[in-house]
Parts: structure tokens; sequence; C-alpha cells
């Protein structure tokens, strides 16, 4: 029965965030959702930013303590370790949730780009963004990085083996590809508000913190394989910086 109820978990945790991700691209892209960075709940007054703020802080702080290795030990003294990946996707869900139904919208315009072309470009760009984020889940191993493996392996009663992966596609070229696509869709926009530019430059400062956080995490357990990436491989631009290395890291 503890093992059908993880492999349940597991599933509805996925799920939610599934969902919680689509909401995502309707939120960032004003599309399709009642709620998003522009429109839906009343304008921010004054100190709304502030709030705004508070709430991407939150999002920052709750990835940052999760994905830690002592809060990950310091939880399956409570749950079972099948469980543990599967609740940080929810704690993200809840997180999320908390910001696109609490967001208030600072619709002063920053700058618009009005020319058709310009447009669709920018709205191309915004597509790409989350196709990469999307593709490079793949890429390491989705269903491991929201927690599906774990409960797959829960239910079955075997222990969990950490993944390796190969530097293939997007990861020849970037150490961080999803981060990327997360970076491009945040900032790829025909209509940039005060609000959404608040949100993207403060979720982006997240990002390179947290970018920062996992490659100590990924140079602690391999320093040799994932240094030598590391030199070779550049973190975010796809700029030239030598032959890719071959050697697998191991993700976290």
């Amino acid at each position: 029965m503890k093992r059908v109820f993880i492999l349940l978990y597991g599933v509805v945790c996925y799920l939610l965030f599934l969902a919680a991700f689509l909401y995502l691209i309707g939120f960032v892209g004003d599309l399709l959702v009642p709620r998003s960075v522009d429109r839906g709940n009343p304008s921010a007054g004054p100190g709304g930013w502030l709030a705004n703020l508070g709430l991407v802080a939150l999002f920052g702080l709750q990835h940052g303590l999760m994905a830690r290795r002592p809060f990950k030990a310091w939880i399956t003294r409570f749950i079972p370790s099948a469980m543990e990946r599967s609740t940080f996707v929810l704690a993200t869900v809840a997180v999320l949730t908390l910001l696109y139904t609490q967001w208030r919208p600072m619709p002063d315009v920053v700058w618009s780009v009005e020319h058709p072309v310009g447009r669709a470009v920018l709205h191309a760009l915004f597509a790409a963004g989350f196709g990469i984020v999307l593709v490079s889940t793949f890429l390491i191993d989705h269903f491991d990085l929201f927690g599906l493996r774990q409960s797959w392996l829960g239910f079955r009663g075997k222990p969990y083996t950490k993944l390796r992966f190969t530097t293939r596609l997007f990861y020849r070229h970037v150490r961080h590809p999803l981060m990327l696509g997360f970076l491009i869709a945040f900032w790829a926009t025909p209509t940039m508000t005060l609000g959404h530019l608040l949100f993207a430059g403060a979720m982006s400062c997240y990002i390179f913190v947290g970018i920062a956080m996992e490659e100590r995490d990924l140079l602690r357990d391999d320093p040799q394989n994932y240094g030598a990436y590391r030199q070779t491989v550049p973190m975010i631009l796809p700029l030239p910086r030598g032959r890719t290395a071959a050697a697998a890291v191991t993700a976290e």
C-alpha cells in the first residue's frame, strides 16, 4: 500500500506541475489565462513592486533551499526518499500558484514594438524559449527531474541511482540550456510593461544565483569531468570556447 501511495503521489505532483508550467507560459505571454504578468489583478499601487519582488524572492528561496543536499537529508527523515523530488515539485506548484494569484500588474509601458515583423520575431523567440526549456528537460531526464522516476523506483522497491548524461544537442553548446530557454522566454515580448520588466529582471537574477549553486554541487560531485566540461562549454551564451568536452557529467 505504501508503494502504491508513493507512485500516486508522484503522478499527482507531476500532473499539478504540468498544469502550473502551462499556466506559466500563459502568465508570461499573457495568453489564455485569467491572470497574467500584465492583467487580471488590480494594478500595483505604491509599494506594489515590493510585494511582487517578494513573490519572486519566495520562489527563489523555495527552489534554492529545497534543492540543496542538507534540506534533502533533513526532509527524508520524515518522508521516503522516493517522495523527496515530488515534494519539491509540489512545493514549486504551491509557490507558483501564489505568484500567479497575488501578482499585481504594473501596466506602464517601457517599450513597445509595433512593426508586425518585429512583433512576430519576438513572439517566435518567446515560443522558442519555452521550447528549449521543454526539450532540455528530456535531455537531462524529464521524468527524473520531476520526480516520476523516483516514484516508479519506489513503487518497484528499487533504490534510486543517479543519472549520468552526455553533452548532447544543446548541452554541446551551453551548460545550462534550460535556464537559457527561460531567459529568452521571459524577455522576448513585443510590449514590455514595468511589471513584466520587474518579473523578467528578478527571475533572471535568481537564475544566475541558482546556476552558481548548481555548479558548485556539480563540481563537488565530479570535479574532474565537470571541471573539464566547464572549461570548454560556456554557461549561457553559445559562444565558441574550444571543443566541447565529451565526458559525461552527473545530473543533480
